[in-house]
């Protein structure tokens, strides 16, 4: 998975956590502008996460972040024309193992951000709309890059259900792989490979 993919994915869902605590209603890029100084302001002083603090990074994604991603319809858009090939059961487990893999990922990332600075571009919205693309660029000490962040409307506020980093789709980055599993282990061989994947990932902290 490209480092920026995962990094940028980072701290656009660090940015949704204070405004949605707060019950807030407000136009998608509008509620990630207002909230990206403070976050940044969080990601530079915060002692333990600036020396990799693992627990309290995981805390804040589990608890402040990751409830406000999409993760069924991020593993839905990921698996393809293998989702509806998968029972009810496999469903649940393949998002709770995408699930874990990201949120595993994101604590590994979470710090990268201190230094960047988000430029949140004019957002292409009609009131009745409720599904938009949330377009942003990225500057830091190369050259700039482009995040757009696809939003989907729900009965809990706005989701993020997919990312794409200068045109590289997050979904469609793990679709091959999960394509490539399927084919040659079944679903069930997707879900082995990813449980397996993440106890790696947990056992090397």
């Amino acid at each position: 998975m490209n480092k920026y993919l995962i990094s940028f994915t980072v701290f656009f869902m660090s940015s949704l956590v204070p405004v949605f605590a707060q019950g807030a209603v407000m136009a998608p890029d509008v509620l990630a502008r207002n909230v990206t100084d403070e976050v940044l302001q969080i990601l530079r002083t915060d002692k333990d996460l600036q020396s990799g603090n693992q627990r309290k990074a995981r805390e804040l994604i589990e608890t402040k972040i990751a409830p406000h991603f999409n993760f069924a319809g991020m593993t839905r858009l990921a698996l393809g024309r293998n989702w509806s090939a998968a029972t009810p059961e496999q469903r649940k487990q393949l998002v709770a193992e995408f699930r874990a893999l990201l949120v595993q990922t994101y604590t590994a990332s979470l710090i990268l951000f201190k230094d960047q600075k988000i430029e949140y571009r004019p957002l292409k919205m009609a009131p009745t709309d409720t599904d938009v693309i949330v377009r942003s660029l990225v500057r830091g000490s190369g050259e700039p890059v482009q995040v757009d962040y696809d939003m989907e409307k729900t009965d809990e506020g706005w989701k993020v259900y997919n990312v794409k980093i200068g045109g590289v789709s997050l979904v469609e980055n793990y679709r091959g792989t999960f394509n490539t599993e399927v084919t040659k282990n079944g679903i069930d061989g997707l879900i082995k490979t990813l449980r397996e994947k993440n106890r790696a990932l947990q056992s090397s902290k």
